[in-house]
């Protein structure tokens, strides 16, 4: 079926670098701060891209998904930077020239630094600045790109909370939040992926109404582009026959309101990494990597929210190579079962190209199918790339 997406997925600030006018870049330079490093070069990808489009397509692939930053096109509030839009332009014309479906995130976490000082997504008009920045974005290449997703993971700070997360690293994330708050002279500095639980609620509703708001200027621009977002989901299940009210509770909270979001949309973006367990009290065994989550959570999205599902992110952090390429090779027929039972799947993105910088836990998680060299930003292939090639080539025909 060669209408389906094969790809990999890579993101702004995580791989391009120098990202100095984001929310992000000046979160990980506060003090004290829940990044464990500063991002600096990342993979050095805002100069190398012409080279990693070139090795996604060399890889037999026909999709890319990378993100704009927006703090690179809206650098202050009210002026585009031109040649930010053209460089993203230059990206999806290369990601055509090589044959790859440009699959493009608009907001991937980062975001303006002067958007954060406004407090991000409690501004009453945070909304309508993230719609003005789509549609100047798809002014600029709109008509180009095949698949667009407004938001990436806006529930991911509700999910973590279901997890073990020490308090200390809580306690971190709030003094994080009062320093920039007060480095940047503001009185609430805010992060979409760095929140404190009270706000929970309102970030999130922001988030709803800026997500409605962007998909409306994006589909103002072009009816017809396949719009959604992304979400952060673990496969949920009940161990033996117990009680299920746990694991209920914990899709209400974390989802819920995502997926009654998703049925206005194309589709619904599927980011799985692991599979939990619970009784009737609690989630009873740590996270842990299972082939047949994906498949599960595909089902779980297009029966909550009654659209089409594209996997956007699917990966497993190892620095073995062999568990990588396993667990890719054990994970896809519980996709193609799923597709087989008739849930509509548009693609397989695999997070991600190469090893880059995960957030607060910086340059240590390995999901790369590429090495990258920390001083010269040499990329290597891991076997683990060979092996997803191959897969895909055989499912091409």
């Amino acid at each position: 079926m060669t209408s389906f997406l094969w790809g990999v997925a890579t993101a702004g600030h995580q791989f391009e670098g120098d990202n100095t006018t984001s929310d992000t870049w000046f979160a990980e330079n506060v003090r004290p701060t829940a990044f464990r490093e500063p991002s600096g070069k990342a993979c050095n990808g805002y100069a190398l891209w012409r080279e990693d489009i070139d090795m996604v397509a060399g890889m037999g692939l026909n999709a890319f998904r990378f993100s704009v930053e927006w703090a690179r096109v809206e650098p202050r509030e009210g002026e585009l930077d031109a040649e930010a839009l053209a460089h993203y332009e230059a990206v999806t014309d290369r990601c055509l020239e090589r044959g790859l479906a440009p699959i493009v995130t608009f907001n991937h976490m980062t975001s303006p630094h002067w958007f954060a000082a406004r407090g991000a997504w409690l501004d009453p008009e945070a909304p309508g600045l993230f719609a003005r920045y789509c549609d100047r974005v798809m002014a600029a290449f709109g008509d180009r790109i095949a698949v667009g997703l407004t938001l990436n993971e806006p529930n991911l700070p509700r999910l973590l909370s279901w997890m073990a997360i020490p308090d200390f690293v809580r306690d971190l994330e709030r003094a994080t939040l009062e320093a920039a708050s007060a480095a940047a002279g503001v009185p609430r500095y805010r992060l979409a992926n760095v929140m404190v639980p009270e706000e929970f609620d309102a970030m999130a509703d922001g988030m709803t109404a800026g997500h409605r708001a962007a998909r409306e200027a994006i589909k103002a621009r072009r009816p017809e582009l396949p719009v959604g977002f992304s979400l952060a989901m673990v496969d949920d299940q009940v161990r033996g026959r117990d009680d299920p009210s746990v694991r209920d509770r914990k899709r209400a909270e974390v989802y819920g309101r995502w997926l009654e979001l998703a049925r206005e949309d194309d589709f619904i973006g599927v980011q799985n990494y692991e599979r939990q367990y619970y009784d009737g009290r609690k989630r009873i065994v740590a996270s842990e990597v299972d082939p047949r989550s994906l498949g599960e959570c595909v089902r779980y999205a297009h029966a909550s929210a009654g659209v089409p599902v594209l996997v956007s992110e699917h990966g497993i952090n190892t620095e073995d190579d062999t568990k990588r390429a396993d667990f890719i090779e054990r994970s896809l027929p519980g996709l193609r079962a799923a597709i087989d039972d008739g849930v509509p799947v548009l693609g397989y993105i695999h997070w991600t190209l190469m090893d880059n910088f995960e957030w607060i836990f910086g340059y240590e998680p390995k999901l790369g199918l590429h090495t990258v060299d920390r001083e010269t930003f040499a990329r290597t292939p891991k076997p683990s790339a060979a092996v997803y090639a191959a897969l895909v080539k055989a499912a091409l025909g």
